[in-house]
């Protein structure tokens, strides 16, 4: 009652709800409803009408619902009550309750309640549901290969075997407690087929190894973080240690886990030679035209895109230095069909469009790097648009700036970081535009120093950078908050220009 109370502004027992089937606040309304779907959802409401078609409904609908409550309830096992994310969580949880006949105690409710609050936190406005359990593998990946490059992964011994045991245990379905779960015998060729789920085993999630969703550029990005670690002072001398009761002791990870991930990253592959998130394509184009969010865009199939496909690429690359023998001939064919796929993408101005943070200097510094890394001369053309886009996009005071815009419009704002940045410049996208630069080789000395300078004159006495606004996004038009991203890629690109350039910096 309080809710009803609270959510809407006319009593509730007076809304006729028919009425608001196609109501939406227009500063919302990013993707209005295709005609396709708002004809077929008139359609529908009128065949709830029928009532001559009552038994073919009560009939389609028991099947159909006990589909829903096994799949949901598979879920459940697999992700640790967790689910997917917060939307599916509440369905998941709402439908468990019904299932248990609104038994709070029951084991599955009980275990669903449980897991409510690794989605809640306290903002100074109140209590709020974050969009996933957190992304503390994805923080963890980038923190290990920012500090590795800027060649101070020794110096913080703790941080790094810390770091290598996060990464160890989440690796989903690969330590021996992870094994011995509920969630193990969903990674059956029976169960995956019948709740259309990937391979998982070997994979990196987001967050958490109990989320147990793998995502490709999550595992991309935890295998090279990883095979950074390998490269450690610190960890060697951790892994050669036996004796249990050492606090310097790590979990190793065995080439067959690497494996594994490689397997999850391969096969997540799209037909048209990019790499999607969590599954391959199962759909086409035209599926948009039954969208039905109206605030998200491009969400009704798993596209591939630039971010992931770099992070799919990189780390097979990394991992075929180490192990040059593994799956040769499909590894070679598989990151040609990627090279291919990132440069059939590119924009006619040299950029990326960056579907997962703001904007186009992201999508650059995925696109640059992917490309050089699979063999491209910096002086290939693609890499010498890219770099010809970021250089006419610093702005006068030597940064870079996007804010959400960029990503709404499809389009780079004109106007740089306007509301948060200082002179339109933020220290997160001034880093992924001279990470780019710096791994293209650019010549233009004096951009990169003014770019140098800049993210030197913004960091604060305490070592930190500035939060300047929200740098992350998805579905185009929600924007995420990555707040380690101010000191993580600031310090990967600072370490990238010094070992890039050297003394050619100070002439």
């Amino acid at each position: 009652q309080s809710l009803r109370k609270e959510l809407y502004v006319q009593d509730y027992e007076s809304i006729e709800w028919i009425k608001t089937r196609h109501m939406v606040a227009p500063m919302d309304n990013y993707s209005p409803i295709p005609f396709v779907m708002s004809f077929l959802q008139d359609v529908l409401a009128r065949y709830e009408t029928w009532s001559f078609l009552q038994p073919l409904k009560n009939y389609l609908r028991a099947y159909g619902l006990k589909f829903c409550v096994e799949y949901m309830a598979a879920e459940d096992l697999q992700t640790n009550y967790i689910d997917i994310g917060p939307v599916n969580k509440v369905f998941n949880m709402i439908s468990a309750f019904h299932v248990a006949g609104n038994n709070l105690n029951h084991p599955t409710v009980a275990s669903h309640l449980m897991r409510v609050q690794d989605y809640l936190w306290v903002a100074e406005d109140g209590m709020k549901m974050q969009g996933y359990n957190g992304s503390q593998c994805w923080d963890t990946s980038f923190a290990v290969q920012a500090f590795f490059e800027a060649g101070v992964i020794d110096d913080f011994p703790e941080v790094s075997k810390k770091a290598w045991s996060y990464l160890e245990r989440t690796q989903i379905l690969s330590t021996e407690t992870s094994r011995g779960s509920p969630a193990y015998k969903y990674e059956s060729n029976e169960y995956r087929s019948r709740f259309y789920r990937h391979v998982s085993e070997g994979g990196w999630p987001f967050s958490s190894s109990a989320h147990g969703w793998p995502i490709a550029d999550c595992t991309g990005e935890g295998l090279k973080a990883v095979l950074c670690l390998l490269e450690s002072k610190v960890i060697k001398e951790a892994l050669d240690k036996k004796d249990d009761a050492d606090d310097d002791v790590i979990a190793p990870i065995d080439q067959k886990r690497l494996e594994n991930a490689i397997n999850v990253i391969i096969t997540l592959q799209n037909e048209d030679n990019g790499w999607a998130t969590y599954e391959n394509n199962r759909g086409f184009g035209w599926f948009e035209q039954l969208n039905p969010s109206e605030v998200f865009g491009d969400i009704m199939i798993d596209y591939s895109y630039v971010e992931l496909t770099m992070a799919s690429m990189t780390a097979i690359i990394d991992f075929r230095k180490l192990y040059p023998n593994h799956r040769v001939e499909e590894i070679e064919h598989s990151l040609q069909k990627g090279r291919d796929f990132m440069k059939s993408i590119q924009r006619a101005d040299g950029s990326w469009y960056g579907s997962w943070a703001c904007c186009f200097t992201y999508g650059c510094w995925f696109g640059v790097e992917g490309l050089i890394k699979a063999g491209e001369d910096p002086s290939c053309p693609e890499i010498q648009k890219a770099c010809s886009f970021l250089l006419s996009h610093q702005r006068e005071n030597g940064g870079w700036g996007e804010d959400f815009t960029s990503c709404y419009d499809k389009a780079y704002a004109p106007h740089g970081m306007k509301a948060y940045g200082v002179g339109g410049s933020g220290v997160i996208n001034t880093a992924w535009a001279l990470l780019a630069l710096s791994c293209a080789q650019c010549q233009d000395l004096e951009a990169i120093r003014r770019g140098i300078k800049f993210l030197m004159d913004q960091q604060l006495p305490s070592g930190d950078w500035p939060q300047q606004g929200i740098s992350g996004v998805f579905n185009r038009a929600c924007g995420i908050t990555y707040t380690s991203y101010r000191n993580v890629f600031p310090i990967w690109a600072l370490g990238r220009c010094v070992a890039t350039y050297g003394d050619k910096l100070q002439e």
